[in-house]
């Protein structure tokens, strides 16, 4: 079985949070887990929940400060072992293209 999570993890500071998440991600590297940081958010893969759970309450508790902030989204369909790239191509195959746009370029 493959569960496939979105983790988001943040501290409550006026300062920049890239330090905090940095450890948050460092975290993950202790379990089995596969992972691909975004700007919002972090999507973990694992085979078993446990693993998920483990590693995402690691990444929680990575982060310092008075007040922390996680959100932890859960996919388990337990009928397919489809990963995280998997679920992409299936909306890019009907896209028809890559599921992403670059405008920051039209921005700058």
């Amino acid at each position: 079985m493959t569960v496939v999570a979105f983790l988001s993890v943040a501290p409550a500071t006026d300062e920049s949070m890239g330090p905090e998440v940095a450890n948050a991600v460092a975290a993950l590297d202790e379990f089995d887990v596969s992972y691909e940081t975004t700007p919002m958010g972090t999507t973990i893969e694992a085979e078993a929940i446990g693993e998920l759970f483990a590693a995402a309450q690691a990444a929680h508790e990575a982060v310092e400060g008075d007040r922390v902030s996680t959100f932890l989204k859960i996919d388990d369909k337990r009928t397919s072992d489809a990963s995280a790239a998997s679920k992409v191509e299936s909306v890019e195959d009907a896209l028809g293209r890559e599921a992403r746009s670059d405008r920051s370029s039209e921005r700058d």
